[in-house]
């Protein structure tokens, strides 16, 4: 497909800025027991297989129109939320080492998240995700933040273990969740940024 231009990209797009209540970053990860692949090679085959990791009693993704192809900037991800919501994102970003979707109209929430692998200080890869959000609106606020956060840190946590699983021997250790209030940034009103750099060279 042709690459999608800015202005397509930003269309529909509910950045963190649009939304209600607290601007919330969320981060998931944990270091990968005997990683069989680099960083990039398992982001490059996450491009291919994302569907596969949510799980499934949760939530699931499919991707819009059909297609087998890796996701590339301006593909988009159809989401149903287990008793939620059905709703859409947008891939935005596409580096080396991530991939960053964005909520487009209609999602529960406003804002971006990026899938990222990098090297530990230790040398074991790590697989890291991270939101950005703010509640869709007012109404979402109070009724999907309310009964949502548990099932959201309960989809990406066992997204991180399917992938540890997937391509190592688990978790290293533990899965880390953590979420705090956060002050908006820059990045946070472009459509076209990861919400973290996942950096390294391999």
């Amino acid at each position: 497909m042709d690459p999608a231009s800015p202005e397509q990209l930003k269309l529909d797009v509910q950045l963190a800025e649009n939304g209600s209540g607290a601007l919330l970053q969320r981060d998931y990860w944990a270091l990968i027991n005997d990683c069989r692949v680099s960083p990039v090679e398992l982001v490059e085959d996450l491009r291919h297989r994302f569907c596969e990791f949510p799980p499934p009693e949760l939530v699931s993704f499919s991707r819009a129109g059909g297609g087998k192809d890796p996701l590339e900037v301006g593909d988009e991800l159809d989401i149903t939320i287990r008793m939620a919501a059905e709703c859409r994102v947008r891939v935005v970003c596409r580096e080396p080492r991530s991939v960053t979707l964005a909520t487009l109209a209609g999602h529960p929430e406003a804002g971006r998240i990026t899938f990222g692998s990098y090297r530990h200080e230790s040398g074991a890869v790590v697989f890291h995700i991270r939101s950005r959000s703010r509640s869709g609106s007012a109404a979402f606020s109070a009724g999907f933040f309310a009964v949502g956060e548990a099932m959201q840190t309960n989809t990406w946590v066992e997204f991180v273990e399917t992938i540890a699983n997937t391509y190592g021997s688990g978790v290293n250790g533990q899965t880390y969740a953590e979420t705090e209030h956060v002050e908006p940034n820059a990045d946070d009103a472009s459509v076209c940024k990861p919400t973290f750099t996942a950096r390294g060279s391999d």
